[in-house]
């Protein structure tokens, strides 16, 4: 777990600092990214008690993944030593699970601690992947492929607008879900390999 933490925290930092290389610095509102990811994740599990609604669940883990890179991003610190980060947030996931709750309770939770605390729980955070059975090594898959999506997005124009979103009728995430189920995430191979498939399948390719 601590090598994957790593791997994530590393790639997590790389992204950041493609956007900003000073990032850390910024103090970007990391959790207003995290709680307003929090309510697409309900719009997937479906809350309006007055329609007929099925939970997408495949989305709504791909929801919980877009959560945990912000909430990556906002716990680090000018003085942050990944290796350390890595450390505390494995001895929070590995300690023992609390009393289940249910997906939408879990959401609320993790959504009222990061407005209140303007920051992110790792504790709530565990709830979450609890609430959706989302394993670590699912979020690591997942995560994986959706920091590489992001790395797609931009080289192919994601930051000036020209990025084309919607492939074949159907949006880059459920490409992505695609590939990441059919490649070996134990791969070291396993990033370029995301990219490798999405660049294979994209429209302008």
């Amino acid at each position: 777990m601590r090598a994957a933490l790593i791997n994530m925290l590393t790639m997590q930092n790389r992204m950041n600092t493609r956007v900003h290389p000073q990032w850390i610095d910024q103090h970007y509102e990391w959790y207003r990214a995290a709680w307003i990811e929090c309510g697409e994740l309900m719009d997937h599990v479906g809350y309006k008690w007055w329609k007929k609604q099925s939970a997408d669940w495949e989305q709504v883990r791909l929801e919980v993944v877009d959560i945990w890179h912000f909430g990556l991003s906002a716990l680090f610190t000018p003085d942050a030593d990944i290796e350390s980060l890595a450390e505390a947030i494995a001895e929070v996931l590995e300690s023992p699970a609390g009393e289940a709750i249910d997906i939408h309770t879990a959401t609320e939770n993790l959504a009222l601690d990061c407005l209140h605390t303007r920051g992110f729980s790792v504790a709530r955070f565990k709830d979450l992947m609890m609430a959706c059975e989302l394993t670590f090594d699912e979020l690591y898959r997942h995560y994986v492929g959706k920091n590489v999506l992001n790395f797609f997005r931009q080289d192919n124009g994601y930051k000036d607008g020209s990025y084309v979103k919607i492939w074949q009728g159907r949006e880059d995430n459920e490409h992505l879900s695609e590939l990441i189920s059919d490649l070996d995430a134990a791969s070291d191979s396993f990033p370029d390999d995301v990219y490798a498939g999405l660049q294979a399948r994209y429209p302008d390719s």
